[in-house]
């Protein structure tokens, strides 16, 4: 496997460009021109989850940049900032520097979370945001702790608690990625074939990838107790009024899909709803076609 970044910057009708926003150098695909469209990773993956749709809204007119988040792909891994208030600052920073005010930012899995986040925690620069695969982050976390089939469904959480191994098991076998993707998208599917799940593993086996990614979820389940913890969650509780669009595969494995309606108690503003069928928790790859008609169908009618 490749320790080169390089690796990841794989070729398309797209333009690689590397930014400098919150004090840290991030990697952004870019492609199009018009209103601006941030397209947001989850783990295990990069900015490359999201290629068919960085070619579907640019060809209905949007300006569309695809990030690798803080501490995944060519973007800087640092040993710290792994926070949701860091990581909502990071795209924010990330609008600005590319030349815009206001941006739609949408994410799948992670990025869905940083998505849901950035209307009370960055709201000048939050035009709509869009979730696929995430419910709000106030419901995933009460279903941590209530929801039997969610709480089943995060049994991985306690493996990326501990120090050092769950890093070792992503640098070392791809058969640790390569599981993940299989056992969270839909049930005799056929996605990922090989070579997708093969480039996922390489990237995550990437220096410091490994480690950045499981503090994402370090994070999210120490900061509970903390002061920090709580701090999210009270700016969490704060009514949404953008718009919103959540798009859930009925299929998802890593979140649970009854979910997702719930996250209307914290919208006030516009809110869509689409089950994908048949998709699991990757909806960008599982179900390409389908995703960018529902994002291209609700960005043109954003007012």
């Amino acid at each position: 496997m490749s320790n080169d970044a390089s690796s990841v910057l794989l070729e398309g009708p797209w333009e690689h460009r590397f930014i400098t926003a919150n004090g840290a150098r991030f990697h952004v695909a870019e492609v199009g021109e018009g209103p601006l469209v941030v397209l947001l990773h989850g783990f295990p993956q990069f900015w490359w989850a999201w290629r068919d749709q960085l070619i579907a809204l640019s060809k209905a007119g949007y300006h569309v940049a695809a990030v690798d988040l803080r501490g995944y792909g060519a973007s800087d891994k640092p040993p710290r900032g792994y926070d949701t208030f860091t990581l909502a600052a990071d795209v924010a920073s990330i609008v600005r520097s590319l030349g815009e005010g206001s941006a739609a930012i949408i994410g799948h899995g992670w990025g869905g979370w940083i998505a849901w986040s950035m209307p009370t925690m960055q709201p000048a620069v939050t035009r709509a945001i869009g979730a696929l695969g995430m419910p709000h982050p106030l419901v995933l976390r009460r279903a941590a702790v209530r929801n039997l089939a969610q709480i089943r469904a995060n049994a991985y959480l306690g493996g990326l608690q501990r120090p050092f191994v769950p890093e070792h098991q992503m640098n070392k076998s791809p058969a640790y990625v390569q599981g993940l993707l299989s056992a969270w998208s839909a049930p005799g599917g056929s996605w990922p074939p090989q070579d997708v799940s093969l480039r996922y593993a390489e990237a995550m086996a990437l220096p410091f990838v490994a480690h950045s990614a499981a503090e994402y979820y370090r994070w999210v389940v120490r900061s509970q107790w903390r002061l920090d913890g709580r701090r999210f969650a009270h700016c969490l509780k704060s009514p949404i009024t953008v718009p919103v669009l959540q798009l859930q595969g009925d299929q998802d494995r890593a979140v649970v899909p009854a979910l997702a309606p719930l996250s209307s108690a914290y919208v006030e503003g516009s809110f869509e709803q689409h089950p994908i069928a048949d998709a699991g928790h990757f909806l960008p790859e599982e179900a390409p076609d389908e995703v960018s008609a529902c994002l291209v169908s609700w960005l043109d009618a954003l007012p």
